[in-house]
């Protein structure tokens, strides 16, 4: 004999025992008793704990950004304090009594002084440029060529303003006049 599959109107029935499916529990039925209510309040304490999480962490972002502006508006604070005591020297050089230069100049040369104290407190250092130097393109702008039998052609012949750093970062190069070779 063949085993060959039957239509389903020749299947055999099987009879299923109505009253044995009606008492058996359903596994998927949640009791009264299960604790609905404590799962409902579960769920709201941890949605109004992301809530208040994701309300600390904008507030902490704004804080951030209000300190990060308060920091760029007032960062030179310190660096404008000490810098008014130079131009309160300055102030009092320009209207000092006419006929004292010798008292002027050394009240100039103290400001100078104070001014250099201050920035190198703050961190700004002038580039220290001689006569004969070697033209460093990091440091100087050559502004000029002269020729130049006392120094190397390409050296440094003059410094015309002087230049700085702060940190150890380039503010502003030192403007220099450079040798060239003298022509035979």
């Amino acid at each position: 004999m063949t085993d060959k599959p039957q239509p389903q109107s020749q299947m055999p029935e099987e009879t299923l025992d109505v009253t044995e499916a009606e008492d058996a529990p359903d596994v998927f039925a949640i009791p009264e008793d299960a604790g609905m209510e404590a799962l409902i309040r579960e769920r709201d304490e941890w949605r109004d704990k992301a809530y208040r999480a994701a309300a600390e962490m904008e507030n902490v972002r704004k804080r951030a950004a209000a300190e990060v502006s308060d920091s760029r508006q007032f960062a030179v604070s310190k660096f404008a304090q000490d810098m008014l005591g130079v131009g309160d020297n300055l102030a009092r050089a320009l209207t000092a009594p006419e006929g004292n230069e010798k008292a002027l100049r050394e009240g100039i040369a103290m400001t100078a002084t104070q001014l250099q104290t201050t920035l190198s407190r703050h961190g700004i250092a002038i580039i220290a440029v001689k006569a004969g130097d070697a033209l460093n393109p990091e440091l100087h702008q050559a502004v000029s060529e002269v020729p130049s039998n006392d120094v190397p052609a390409g050296a440094v012949v003059q410094e015309i303003q002087a230049g700085f750093t702060i940190n150890g970062r380039l503010l502003r190069p030192s403007m220099v006049v450079v040798a060239k070779a003298v022509e035979a």
